[in-house]
């Protein structure tokens, strides 16, 4: 446990040297969403195995996404090999809109459906590693946004379900992710909450900044399980959160740009 802290120590001190690539509110507005008027059944993928990139897959993204992994991922810190390979695996051109394909492994955020965007890949990475999801792990997010987290997490072999507050994004990951193959439960609603139905979870993470950490989903971990969040207002810290038998270890990692976490987050 020691030598993981270290190492996650040494993720924060380079995510500081490169804070300039995070996401930023003007840019990363899929990072917040309007409040929620109801709630809806979620739905499930139906195959049992992500399909990932097929073999008629252009080559030109294949390489693409080997530079993105090599680049803009491992050179900046994240070592976990299978965080790495499902970066590679999965085909983030299928998760933006079609006009911004030929850009979808940029180093940056890219616009997606409801003036939202998709996640840079690198904080993609970055809060995947942090949260050591294994094979088999309940996993939580909070914020579908356009799926391509959801579908990192799945790759990785996670037993995912994902909260979007924006009704059509919820509808537009589901059917994406459908369609790619990937087993993930997808509901519209307010995040703050969680999914306590489901809980507790090995694993939570969420893409949008609330002022603080919200007690639900601390209390949704299972004991050794990890939530890492974007924390603040104005300044914010991405943290990570383990729950111990004996409660709970917060660290910080580094300094973020997410845009607020909105819904029931605002009211406290």
């Amino acid at each position: 446990m020691a030598a993981r802290g270290a190492q996650v120590r040494s993720i924060g001190r380079r995510a500081l040297t490169c804070a300039s690539f995070l996401l930023c509110a003007s840019l990363a507005s899929c990072e917040g969403r309007p409040p929620a008027s109801k709630t809806q059944p979620a739905h499930s993928t139906p195959s049992d195995a992500p399909a990932g990139p097929g073999a008629r897959e252009d080559r030109a993204l294949r390489q693409a996404r080997e530079r993105m992994v090599r680049d803009q991922i491992a050179a900046r810190g994240v070592s976990d090999g299978r965080v790495l390979a499902a970066m590679r695996q999965v085909p983030r051109h299928e998760f933006v809109l079609p006009a911004y394909r030929d850009r979808a492994y940029d180093d940056s955020p890219l616009p997606i459906e409801a003036e939202q965007t998709i996640s840079q890949p690198y904080i993609v990475a970055l809060m995947t590693e942090l949260a050591e999801v294994r094979p088999g792990d309940r996993v939580l997010e909070v914020g579908t946004g356009s799926g391509y987290q959801a579908a990192v997490l799945a790759q990785l072999g996670g037993e995912v379900r994902s909260i979007e507050i924006i009704e059509e994004l919820a509808r537009t990951a589901w059917q994406r992710l459908s369609r790619l193959g990937y087993r993930v439960r997808v509901r519209h609603g307010d995040g703050y909450a969680g999914w306590p139905e489901h809980a507790p979870f090995d694993a939570i993470i969420v893409t949008a900044a609330p002022p603080s950490i919200p007690p639900p989903l601390e209390a949704q971990l299972a004991v050794g399980g990890k939530l890492v969040v974007p924390v603040g207002e104005g300044y914010q810290e991405l943290v990570v959160v383990e729950r111990t038998a004996d409660g709970y270890e917060r660290r910080s990692v580094a300094p973020v740009r997410f845009v607020p976490m909105t819904g029931r987050a605002q009211d406290r």
